[in-house]
C-alpha cells in the first residue's frame, strides 16, 4: 500500500482554503465597500486643534442629540473637491456636518473653504492624523454618519457623490433619525 506524504495533500488543501476564502469574501453585499468596525459603535473622542479662526467642535458635539456627518477632508484631496458641492448642498439643506481637516497646512486648508465655501458647522484640524488613527480613516475624504447618542450609523469613504447621497448617506441619516 502506498504512504500518502503530507507534501501530497497541502497543496490541494490549501487550494480549497483559498477558495472557500474567496467565495465567503465575494458574498459581500457590496464588495467595493471597505468594512468598519465602528458601525454600531460611539464615536471615538474628538482630539482637534483649531483651524484658524474657525469654531472647533467638541465630543460632546458629537452626542448632544440630533443627526450629524463627520468629514474627513484635506486641501491636497482632489475627491474632496468632487463632493464639496454635495456637502455645501447638505448643508443648505440644515443637515449639521462637522469638518476635520487631515494633515493639511492650515493656510491650504482655509484657502480651500474660501475658494469653495465653508459647508461645516464646526471644524477642527488633525493635523498629525492621531484622530484619524482612532477613527480608523482609510484615506480622505471619509464620512461618518452619527445618530443623536454618538453612535456611528454608517462609515464611507470616498467622495460622496449624488448616487452615494441617495443610496446610502441619505438613508443612513434617515435610520439615524430613527425613522428606519
Amino acid at each position: 500500500m502506498a504512504k500518502i506524504s503530507p507534501l501530497m495533500i497541502a497543496p490541494p488543501a490549501i487550494f480549497a482554503g483559498l477558495a472557500a476564502l474567496f467565495f465567503f469574501g465575494m458574498q459581500r453585499e457590496n464588495p467595493d465597500e471597505l468594512p468598519s468596525t465602528m458601525t454600531g459603535k460611539p464615536a471615538p473622542v474628538v482630539q482637534v486643534t483649531p483651524l484658524g479662526d474657525k469654531t472647533p467642535f467638541t465630543d460632546a458635539d458629537l452626542r448632544s442629540g440630533g443627526v450629524k456627518l463627520l468629514n474627513y477632508w484635506a486641501s491636497w484631496c482632489a475627491p474632496c473637491r468632487v463632493e464639496h458641492p454635495v456637502l455645501e448642498d447638505l448643508a443648505s439643506q440644515g443637515i449639521t456636518i462637522y469638518g476635520v481637516n487631515y494633515k493639511d497646512k492650515p493656510g491650504n486648508a482655509l484657502g480651500f473653504l474660501n475658494e469653495l465655501g465653508d459647508p461645516y458647522a464646526a471644524i477642527g484640524a488633525d493635523e498629525n492624523g492621531r484622530m484619524a488613527l482612532d477613527w480608523g480613516v482609510y484615506g480622505v475624504p471619509e464620512t461618518y454618519v452619527i445618530d443623536g447618542k454618538g453612535n456611528i450609523v454608517l462609515r464611507f469613504a470616498g467622495p460622496i457623490t449624488e448616487r452615494v447621497l441617495e443610496s446610502q448617506i441619505m438613508p443612513a441619516i434617515e435610520k439615524a433619525k430613527g425613522t428606519r
